[in-house]
């Protein structure tokens, strides 16, 4: 079987292309700028009022070109699927002075701008430089998505469905969505709807990332243990035992220094983190079902990893099929696999 993963962040998006008959360090890797970073750089080179269109997809660095075109004096529309990048709740879009209008109108007389996350054809036209065919049977794309309810905050939100999942502990390839997506996941929807025709598994990024940092061999001997994406926007830490999620909190990385990220961590190992503590920091929360016994240490991924160097926690640093960057994709690649054998 050959797989496309691709795990998008808030900087990068990292990319794996696997044939289950070759060895998977074999597999054709690229590591490039994430779609948000793309698009904002493009909304930065219009000089003139702009429509945009499109699927939702990951925000920070393109609403902030936003916000920075509408207050340069231009004019920006959206229609409703791609404003809500922005805010699910659209009325908190228009009162940024954003003008909603319906998904098939057009306006050819001023700049054109598409939203995505997933670019098959950008992709596609890098590895033909190679000499490289972009053949998949089965696609993986992780993204982070809050989800949406309305009258609910979106941290709040994402972790009462992080607890629904764990009501029992639970595997991170069980966070996987294999060709349908609930509703109130309005990004992941829109990878969807980008993908029609193919076989598509979505998963959340943290948990494809933690599902990755899984398949290193140093957790082979672990029973108790804690297992970290330290993102360049986000960090998601969770407790395992016996190889099962019992606890999670996640913070922005930006708010973490090595004192603060070493105290949730014990909180954490001890079963006292709450969830109140890490919202009222900024961060999006927490949950655990209670404490570890046998805690045997940190393993830790991301590209802001090494700020745990500076604790006195014992660490190991995750580098699955060789590659830190790649924990993301081999996650989605691990989880994608599991559903075709069960």
């Amino acid at each position: 079987m050959k797989i496309l993963a691709i795990d998008i962040g808030v900087g990068t998006q990292d990319i794996m292309l696997y044939n289950t008959d070759n060895p998977i360090e074999n597999s054709v890797k690229m590591v490039m700028p994430s779609p948000t970073k793309i698009i904002a750089k493009r909304i930065r080179k219009h000089h003139n009022d702009i429509l945009i269109y499109g699927p939702t997809m990951g925000g920070g660095p393109v609403n902030q070109a936003i916000k920075n075109h509408l207050a340069r004096g231009y004019k920006v529309m959206m229609t409703e699927s791609s404003a809500r990048t922005i805010r699910d709740d659209i009325k908190r879009v228009e009162a940024l002075g954003i003008k909603i209008i319906p998904e098939n109108e057009k306006h050819p007389e001023i700049g054109n701008i598409e939203f995505k996350d997933v670019d098959l054809k950008a992709i596609g036209e890098a590895l033909s430089k190679f000499d490289v065919t972009l053949d998949f049977d089965h696609i993986g794309v992780a993204v982070q998505d809050h989800g949406y309810k309305e009258g609910m905050g979106d941290r709040n939100f994402r972790f009462m469905k992080i607890k629904e999942k764990l009501n029992i502990p639970r595997n991170p390839e069980e966070f996987a969505f294999f060709n349908e997506v609930p509703e109130y996941f309005t990004r992941m929807n829109g990878i969807l709807n980008t993908l029609k025709g193919y076989k598509t598994t979505i998963m959340d990024s943290k948990f494809a990332s933690l599902c990755g940092a899984t398949c290193d061999n140093y957790i082979k001997n672990l029973n108790s243990y804690i297992v970290m994406d330290i993102g360049n926007g986000h960090t998601l830490a969770a407790a395992f035992v016996n190889n099962k999620i019992i606890g999670v909190f996640e913070h922005h990385t930006s708010s973490l220094n090595p004192e603060k990220i070493e105290n949730l961590i014990i909180k954490l190992k001890n079963g006292t983190i709450t969830h109140e503590e890490v919202h009222e920091d900024g961060g999006h929360g927490a949950w655990v079902t209670g404490p570890m016994n046998g805690f045997e240490g940190v393993v830790a991924t991301g590209p802001m990893r090494r700020i745990l160097e500076k604790t006195d926690l014992k660490v190991h640093f995750a580098v699955p099929v060789g590659d830190v960057m790649m924990t993301g994709p081999v996650g989605l690649i691990k989880a994608i696999i599991s559903n075709q054998t069960n």
